[in-house]
């Protein structure tokens, strides 16, 4: 509400008029996001992944061009989570050379995937090979359908 409109113009109602505007910015730096939340999803948004079924298994391709095994980690999270993450670091400048365009990202990357249910997590392979990771997660076998228990039935 604007004081100045209705003829009230002091510096009081001024410094009023500013404390209640204060709930509005508080408010949009309360709701904000985290540094590390903006992080992490500028990392799982760069970082496209492919993912098939197949009878024994789901299989998750990850293209990982110019990194070692050592710069990648494959882990599970809370029992049903791949986590696929890694860094890929900067080459070391050469003196006298300089960068004329640099298109290539670094930095950090991550993707999360929730697994189904089937997942078996004690049997999980991951190769980097040609600059692309596969992640096999193989699959639990379907349960036994249990057999109908057959009461015998006696006569009182």
């Amino acid at each position: 509400m604007d004081f100045s409109i209705m003829g009230f113009d002091s510096p009081l109602l001024h410094t009023l008029q500013h404390m209640m505007d204060l709930p509005d910015d508080a408010e949009k730096t309360y709701n904000a996001p985290s540094r590390t939340y903006v992080r992490d999803a500028k990392a799982m948004a760069a970082t496209p992944a492919d993912i098939k079924e197949d009878p024994k298994s789901y299989v998750f391709i990850v293209d990982m061009p110019g990194l070692k095994s050592g710069d990648i980690k494959v882990q599970v999270e809370d029992d049903n989570v791949l986590l696929i993450s890694g860094e890929r670091k900067r080459e070391e400048e050469k003196e006298g050379a300089k960068y004329v365009r640099m298109e290539r990202r670094v930095g950090k990357f991550m993707r999360k995937f929730v697994l189904p249910e089937n997942a078996n997590t004690d049997a999980i392979s991951a190769v980097c090979q040609d600059g692309v990771l596969t992640v096999n997660v193989e699959k639990l076998p379907p349960p036994e359908p249990k057999k109908p228990k057959t009461i015998e039935v006696k006569i009182a």
